[in-house]
């Protein structure tokens, strides 16, 4: 009999760089705890973020701009992301990489001022009619001679009252579509006719001897099932900007070519937008926008920064970089990190420091976890001396491929010996450079090719 592996597909996660970060790790007094979240050291860092997600969640900060410097593989990026953890998904986050903005499609002040407009939310609320109640009856009559419209009855109940609807073609395909049945709590919108099932009544619980693990029990509704409802839709500036200026709307979100926006139908978006916040039918929900390895901004990028950030739309910009004193990308000017003076003076700079060695055997232990790879405490050691030697993100990299050789010898943890050689196999950048240097002149390179050698090339 042949064997059948059946896999069940419904939730497929990736494991990234990133992705055992669950937070930054802060207790209520924004004290960093040492391993909470998925954030091991850089407390100082920690605190300073963690400050400036309260000041965002209570919308006291707004048009304010953070820089996190520091050397490579120090955590600047996981700082960020911590940051977007702890904001929720109510508050907008754009995260971008300096070097997307250099594009053939658009202008780079088009390209950030998209992801300015990303990074804010609108919060727009209305009222809806809509009925809410359990189900206790669909009837629903077919014609005999088989063409026709169907029509049926929908008897539905609250705590308090039990009324029975008309139905007709296209509520029963809604019905139908949504496959919802007797003791089902649905949500009506009078208005587009859309229903949401809400889960199912507690009184109907004992109906089947067994129910599907995602099933939701919920308790029948009080009060008339008619009803007056405040609904908030959030959707982002940039959404309303591609809705409102192109001739396919909406469609254009999905297709992603939304091209250049004029800065007419932006003003005409702010100004209505500034009018529905007077009438308090929509909110501004400031964001956060994340610019990695800004130093490959240029001068042009750089100065629509400091005119951006004076606008009463802008989001509190995060950046990051690990560069010191260097030159700003297009001129021979040399500044800290690689930015403008006057661009610096605005910013509330965060630092973070190398790892100690015991930090970078924690963070190992917890990579190793997120990647269920089982390593013996020895390995570990080893690998997070590695580490220390080379650096953080190489050490990391060794875990697969250390979990894969070990598998290959049907052994359950990873050992040393495991370590070692991959360590032999794949060389860290030291030993790179090394390789290099011993054999430069076997290379090709401009400083390496004799005349000769560039002739016989070229034949």
């Amino acid at each position: 009999m042949a064997k059948v592996e059946v896999k069940d597909l419904t939730r497929v996660e990736r494991i990234g760089a990133h992705s055992h970060i669950r937070g930054l790790g802060l207790n209520d007094l924004l004290e960093a705890r040492l391993n909470s979240e998925g954030m091991v050291g850089q407390e100082e860092a920690r605190r300073a973020a963690g400050m400036i997600c309260e000041m965002i969640k209570e919308g006291k900060i707004a048009g304010r701009a953070v820089l996190i410097a520091g050397q490579p593989g120090t955590g600047k990026t996981a700082i960020a992301m911590a940051m977007a953890q702890s904001l929720g998904h109510d508050t907008p986050f754009t995260s971008i990489s300096a070097s997307e903005i250099f594009s053939l499609e658009m202008s780079r002040t088009e390209a950030l001022t998209h992801a300015f407009r990303r990074s804010i939310g609108v919060r727009i609320k209305e009222e809806a009619e809509v009925i809410e109640g359990e189900v206790v009856e669909i009837q629903i009559d077919r014609p005999v001679c088989g063409s026709g419209s169907k029509v049926g009855k929908l008897t539905m109940k609250t705590t308090e009252m039990e009324t029975i609807y008309d139905l007709g073609a296209k509520m029963i395909e809604s019905l139908t579509k949504e496959k919802v049945q007797e003791g089902d709590v649905i949500h009506i919108d009078k208005l587009t006719g859309r229903i949401s099932k809400l889960g199912r009544s507690f009184s109907r619980a004992r109906d089947f001897d067994a129910t599907a693990a995602n099933t939701r029990f919920v308790s029948c509704p009080e009060g008339e099932l008619q009803k007056h409802k405040e609904v908030v839709h959030t959707v982002s500036l940039h959404e309303i900007d591609v809705i409102n200026s192109r001739h396919q709307g909406f469609l254009a979100l999905f297709s992603g070519e939304t091209g250049e926006i004029k800065p007419e139908v932006r003003d005409q978006i702010d100004a209505k937008i500034a009018e529905w916040c007077l009438e308090k039918k929509a909110e501004l929900v400031p964001g956060v926008l994340f610019i990695d390895e800004v130093h490959m901004l240029d001068l042009e990028c750089f100065s629509f920064l400091n005119r951006a950030l004076e606008n009463k739309m802008a989001p509190i910009l995060v950046m990051a970089t690990n560069r010191g004193i260097t030159k700003v990308r297009g001129t021979n000017y040399k500044s800290p990190h690689g930015m403008p003076l006057d661009l610096l003076d605005r910013l509330l700079i965060i630092t973070t420091r190398p790892y100690t060695n015991d930090e970078i055997r924690l963070i190992l232990s917890i990579r190793c976890e997120e990647e269920d790879v089982k390593m013996e405490s020895a390995a570990l050691d080893v690998l997070a001396k590695i580490s220390a030697e080379t650096s953080l993100r190489y050490g990391i990299q060794l875990i697969t491929t250390a979990s894969i050789i070990c598998y290959r010898r049907n052994d359950e943890a990873v050992s040393v010996s495991d370590v070692e050689r991959v360590y032999s196999l794949f060389v860290d950048e030291a030993r790179s450079t090394q390789f290099l240097r011993e054999y430069q002149n076997d290379f090709l390179g401009d400083e390496n090719v004799l005349d000769g050698d560039m002739v016989m090339a070229t034949q």
